[in-house]
């Protein structure tokens, strides 16, 4: 449950402290007072779109915080502490979790859990275990199909949740089979098209057999081949130049000699014998060179125009590959995966069969999870048609009756079934939808009897309920109050009323105090006790806080109320 909430710069509300705590809570205070933005706040804490607009006019930020009691070990505070929050142990198994929320002028806005910066989605994590909240709008939403079936399945807990996980994850199935399928089926001219080209393309490449970096080689040769003549000439000049052929000596014969004197006068300083390696070096360097200009000349020799011609031909096959793929690798890298697209797109036929048949089994047992789910959820419509119409006679409607009904519905992730809420709300009158119905009243007791009956079954540590009490009055409006303090026995009820009857049950009642000093209008919050809450039950029935009459009826409430 939240034990306290406090409230700064948001909407009219400068600065107010909300002492919460168990049981009931009643929230009331005249029109314009800011009633609201209490909601407005528990929203902002529960993790619900941020509106700068709620910013207080001339105040830079508005902020909420909040203080949740909590189970030591339980889901919330596991969470918080996932979210790098801390957690306050608080004795007997609980403790206490802070959380807050900041909007500025601008529209940023800044959540922390734990007292740690967090995203406002882990405050949405933990509003789902820890409240539920209803407002007029969701008054007005439980005329939609979808609502009606959501309040079905949440009724139904396990044996619905896990038939409608069930049917999900073979909805999903057969959804992905049915999409590949189909696409498989519809591009069939466009993938026999692909592979006649991709097979033209792979039978180029292999016709050719490219190999790596081959166009770079191919370019130095055929360089080399254009240029064979000057080539050789330079290569000749160097040999003669080493290696002589007539009498005169070259360079080898003349490093020889070189050597062998440094040697002989070496016997005499020790300082020429490193000039006499250097010159047998030299020799044999010469040798070498020599001997590798005679081979390249003899490679010369064996080239000619026909291997000059053979080049150009390869480099021109080379080319068009170039010229189709971008690049060489790029061709040869198609061998292999042009290769495996190919494997897939001749297997098309087979393929087709093939999910055909998947397609059949993914719906046959969607029908058998389909037909599941609608059985768990007739068995819970019947269940909670009872249920409410049970609770609707403890809300001054003892003689409406109340059905669920579940029928086919055109296939969704949601299952086969259109889930209706039907109401008769007096004798002789015929069920309709409370889409079309019911009045809003009469809607408010629904959705509050709705909510009692889900509230046994999957228990909710906190409700918060706006002006649950829309469209109703008198008698009914007394019997919510007493069912909401009945709620509060097992969980904490927060609730904006505009009635007496409805805060005459509370345990706890607050009212939004609006002050003005002649410049500025800002509201505040207050609890009520003995004078001051008959003087507030005097304003709420006859809108005078003195009226004799109106104390009077409001002790009577009080009284009521109590006992």
């Amino acid at each position: 449950m939240i034990e306290e909430m406090r409230l700064q710069d948001l909407g009219v509300i400068a600065q107010a402290t909300l002492p919460l705590g168990p049981g009931f809570t009643a929230i009331t205070g005249e029109t314009g007072a800011g009633k609201t933005m209490v909601i407005s706040g528990l929203s902002l804490l529960l993790g619900r779109r941020a509106d700068s607009g709620a910013v207080r006019a001339g105040a830079a930020q508005a902020s909420v915080e909040g203080v949740w009691l909590v189970d030591e070990d339980g889901p919330v505070a596991e969470r918080a502490r996932d979210a790098g929050g801390d957690v306050e142990p608080s004795g007997a198994g609980r403790a206490e979790l802070y959380v807050g929320r900041t909007i500025t002028a601008e529209g940023r806005s800044r959540a922390t859990v734990g007292g740690r910066s967090a995203p406002a989605g882990v405050l949405a994590d933990l509003a789902d275990q820890l409240v539920v909240m209803h407002g007029q709008s969701d008054q007005l939403r439980l005329r939609s199909a979808a609502a009606q079936r959501d309040a079905l399945d949440r009724f139904g807990r396990e044996p619905v949740a896990s038939a409608l996980t069930a049917y999900q994850e073979g909805f999903t199935a057969w959804q992905e089979i049915d999409r590949a399928l189909t696409a498989l089926v519809t591009e069939r001219d466009a993938r026999a098209r692909e592979a006649e080209e991709l097979r033209a393309l792979i039978a180029e490449i292999e016709q050719v057999d490219p190999q790596p970096g081959e166009d770079d080689e191919l370019t130095v040769r055929a360089e080399r081949l254009a240029n064979i003549e000057e080539l050789r000439m330079a290569a000749a000049t160097a040999h003669a130049a080493l290696s002589s052929e007539d009498d005169q000596p070259d360079v080898s014969v003349l490093a020889g000699e070189a050597r062998r004197v440094l040697e002989r006068a070496g016997e005499n300083d020790p300082a020429l014998e490193e000039f006499s390696a250097q010159a047998a070096d030299i020799a044999y360097r010469a040798a070498d060179l020599a001997a590798g200009l005679s081979g390249y000349l003899a490679d010369l020799d064996e080239s000619g125009p026909a291997e000059l011609a053979a080049v150009e031909e390869r480099r021109a096959q080379l080319g068009a590959l170039i010229r189709r793929h971008g690049d060489l690798s790029s061709a040869i890298d198609l061998l292999q995966t042009g290769s495996a697209r190919l494997v897939e797109l001749d297997d098309d036929s087979d393929r087709i069969d093939r999910l055909t048949a998947e397609r059949e089994a993914a719906a046959s047992t969607l029908d058998d999870a389909a037909a599941a789910l609608t059985a768990a959820r007739v068995d819970a419509a019947a269940r909670l048609g009872e249920a409410v119409t049970e609770e609707l006679r403890a809300l001054a409607m003892p003689d409406a009756r109340l059905e669920v009904v579940v029928e086919p519905a055109a296939p969704s992730l949601h299952g086969r079934d259109e889930v209706a809420i039907l109401l008769a709300p007096h004798p002789g009158a015929q069920l309709r939808s409370v889409s079309r119905g019911a009045s809003g009243g009469e809607l408010s007791r629904v959705m509050l009897a709705i909510e009692v009956v889900i509230a046994a079954t999957d228990p909710v540590p906190t409700f918060v309920f706006d002006e649950v009490d829309a469209g109703i009055g008198g008698a009914a409006a007394i019997e919510v109050g007493r069912r909401l303090a009945r709620l509060a026995e097992s969980a904490q009820v927060i609730a904006v009323t505009h009635l007496a009857q409805v805060a005459a049950f509370a345990g706890n009642h607050l009212t939004v105090v609006k002050d003005n000093d002649g410049t500025v209008t800002a509201s505040s919050v207050r609890r009520l006790d003995g004078d001051d809450r008959e003087a507030e039950m005097a304003r709420l029935l006859s809108g005078l806080a003195d009226s004799q009459a109106a104390l009077t009826h409001a002790r009577e409430l009080l009284e009521t109320a109590r006992s």
